[in-house]
């Protein structure tokens, strides 16, 4: 299987306090849609008053020029309400929810225990199997957290079962919410839960400093994940998790890391442009 990317505007534009236009979004994202990347994690379904940034994603979408890519859409909430609302939308193909292995970024990120997630998910994965569409769980915090909530790989391997095997989830990420994530985590979680976990495509989203990400995506990659979150430039982060910002993994650095590996669909010219409008959509 080849490397999908999936890009992720949502994620690079949620923590930004100037709101950018609505125009602004769609047209970059148009852009975006050009390049070949697997998905575009293009907005969230959640309340405005916890991401205003992200308040007219119902708008962007209108905007969004569909008829001419291959690239499928992802939207993010953060419970049944918002995925009641998603499943509205013909366009969109996944739905994502931030699964935290950390009890205190779980209240944090969706006001809900563990356990009350866990009813979350069940909830949300039976409206996508009703509406044709795919449930994308992140567990997040899965290489650690800052709050000395318990971590460990038997921690991560135990949910990733759960969360297949009793509620029948078939895409899960490992998220590095805060960028904690060190080759010897990463090196141990994929190349364990991918072999024990074969029918499910899991995948890697991590935040991480621009020097390490290179290092990052290629041990992940010799692990056995084929399946990268990325953002052009490193922008975002998440919001909720801590006042200092880890931000994303760069796409450039994710492609420079794994082009000479394997097969990444990317439309080298379509990408430039889209790397040239993210220096003017995204403010500073």
């Amino acid at each position: 299987m080849s490397v999908k990317i999936i890009e992720c505007p949502r994620d690079a534009m949620q923590g930004k306090e100037t709101f950018i236009p609505t125009p602004q979004k769609a047209k970059y994202i148009n852009q975006l849609l050009k390049v070949g990347f697997d998905t575009i994690d293009f907005g969230s379904f959640v309340s405005p008053k916890a991401i205003p940034q992200l308040r007219d994603t119902t708008e962007v979408l209108s905007m969004l020029e569909l008829e001419n890519t291959e690239s499928k859409l992802l939207a993010i909430v953060a419970n049944t309400r918002g995925a009641q609302d998603a499943c509205n939308f013909e366009e969109i193909d996944y739905l994502g929810y931030p699964f935290s292995i950390s009890e205190t970024f779980q209240l944090r990120n969706t006001n809900a225990t563990i356990e009350q997630s866990l009813s979350r998910v069940e909830e949300m994965q039976t409206l996508c199997v009703q509406n044709n569409k795919k449930m994308v769980v992140y567990i997040s915090m899965a290489f650690g957290n800052p709050y000395a909530d318990p971590w460990s790989g038997q921690l991560a391997a135990k949910w990733t079962e759960r969360l297949s095997k009793d509620l029948g989830i078939e895409i899960i990420a490992l998220a590095d919410t805060v960028g904690v994530s060190n080759g010897e985590n990463i090196t141990e979680l994929f190349s364990t839960l991918i072999p024990d976990f074969p029918d499910i495509e899991i995948g890697a989203h991590l935040h991480t400093l621009p020097e390490d990400a290179k290092m990052k995506a290629k041990l992940a990659y010799e692990s056995g994940c084929r399946r990268f979150d990325a953002a052009i430039k490193g922008y975002g982060g998440c919001p909720m998790a801590e006042d200092d910002l880890v931000g994303n993994m760069a796409t450039e650095l994710l492609i420079d890391a794994l082009k000479d590996l394997d097969q990444l669909g990317v439309d080298e010219k379509q990408f430039s442009h889209a790397m040239l409008i993210a220096g003017t959509t995204f403010p500073l």
